[in-house]
C-alpha cells in the first residue's frame, strides 16, 4: 500500500479496511488526512515545519490548562477519537468528523486515573479528558487556529 506521508500502513490494524492514502488522494477512510493534505500542498518539508508549530501551540494550550506537555503528535483517525461531549442543555456532541485523520496525542494523568487527549489540523486544537476507554469526556479547551 503506498502512502503520501510514509506511514507504515502494515502496522495498522485497519489496514483491510483501507485503500491507502495514495491510491485514495490522501482520503484512507473517505474524509481528509491533514499530513497527506499538507504534503500534497507543500512537501514533507513544509509539513514537518507545520507539525512543529502546531507541536508549539498544543503545548502552550496544556500549559495553559496545567497539563503535561508531550512530545510528539500522532496521525489519529478522527473514529478513535471522536468522543461525545456533555453539554450543559444535556446534549452529547461530537466535535470532529469519523472520516477525517488528525495530528494528536493521549497523555496519561498517572496522579488521577485520567487521560488527556489532543486532537488538531490546519484549523483548530481540542484538548479533553476522559477516564477509562473514553468514559466521561469532557471539554477543555477548543482553539480556532
Amino acid at each position: 500500500m503506498n502512502t503520501i506521508c510514509g506511514a507504515d500502513c502494515g502496522k495498522c490494524s485497519l489496514k483491510e479496511n483501507c485503500k491507502g492514502c495514495a491510491e485514495t488522494c490522501g482520503k484512507p477512510f473517505g474524509g481528509t488526512c491533514v499530513a497527506a493534505e499538507y504534503i500534497k500542498a507543500g512537501g514533507k518539508e513544509k509539513y514537518a515545519e507545520f507539525k512543529q508549530i502546531l507541536l508549539n501551540e498544543v503545548n502552550c494550550l496544556l500549559k495553559e490548562n496545567n497539563i503535561p506537555e508531550t512530545d510528539t503528535l500522532y496521525d489519529l483517525q478522527g473514529f478513535f477519537i471522536n468522543l461525545a461531549y456533555p453539554l450543559p442543555s444535556g446534549e452529547n456532541v461530537k466535535f470532529l468528523d469519523d472520516k477525517k485523520i488528525y495530528l494528536g496525542t493521549q497523555i496519561e494523568l498517572a496522579d488521577t486515573g485520567m487521560c488527556c487527549g489532543v486532537a488538531a489540523d490546519t484549523n483548530f486544537i481540542l484538548v479533553c479528558s476522559y477516564g477509562t476507554d473514553g468514559s466521561e469526556p469532557e471539554l477543555i479547551a477548543y482553539k480556532k487556529r
